[in-house]
């Protein structure tokens, strides 16, 4: 495979990567509702956020999945090299 393509390819990994930071420092703050949600309770803002917490966790496993699969493919084409 040609350098281009490696480094188009290294390229969308680190966009993958980013969007994985990104996921993750949402969940960040919304833990950071959650921990104000003790202080002032609030029954729907509590059930929302935990919905949201439950749905940013899955986004970033399934992220987490897709960057190694693709790092996977990345070495392979090293590889061949």
């Amino acid at each position: 495979m040609d350098e281009a393509k490696m480094e188009q390819m290294r390229s969308m990994l680190n966009k993958l990567e980013d969007i994985k930071n990104s996921q993750e420092s949402i969940i960040d703050k919304i833990n950071h509702v959650i921990t104000d949600l003790f202080q002032n309770p609030d029954k729907e803002l509590e059930k929302a956020m935990e919905v949201a917490h439950q749905n940013s966790s899955d986004n970033v496993d399934a992220i987490r999945e897709i960057i190694e699969e693709y790092e996977i493919r990345i070495n392979q084409e090293e590889i061949r090299e």
